[in-house]
């Protein structure tokens, strides 16, 4: 059984730091791209950015281009998502997504999907 787990959200006033973890297991990912996707209340979710899970390159969303950083351990079959210099508009449920679709940023083409965590982002 695949589960994407995440965890590292929080409350963090603007211009501080989280860094989202997202816990892989129940398959082997080497085919797969792992992305993070965000959804904010009364809004559809978004994409934040992508890591091929064998070669390591990324792709990211304009928005959070310059302050978020994606990373992957394969060790530790752990996704992550280094976010710095936080403003309120990022606040949202953080959302860990695997897809075979290379670089895909849309989210009917994700397979498995986490539980989401909560980030907020006082002014």
């Amino acid at each position: 059984q695949v589960q994407l787990v995440e965890s590292g959200g929080g409350l963090v006033q603007a211009g501080g730091s989280l860094r989202l973890s997202c816990a892989a297991s129940g398959r082997t990912f080497n085919s797969y791209y792992m992305g993070w996707f965000r959804q904010a209340p009364g809004k559809e979710r978004e994409f934040v950015v992508a890591i091929s899970w064998s070669g390591g390159s990324t792709l990211y969303a304009d928005s959070v281009k310059g302050r978020f950083t994606i990373s992957r351990d394969k060790a530790e079959n752990t996704v992550y998502l280094q976010m710095n210099n936080l403003q309120p508009e990022d606040a949202a449920i953080y959302y860990c997504a695997a897809t075979t679709v290379t670089f895909s940023t849309s989210p009917p083409t994700y397979i498995y999907w986490g539980q989401g965590t909560q980030v907020t982002v006082s002014s």
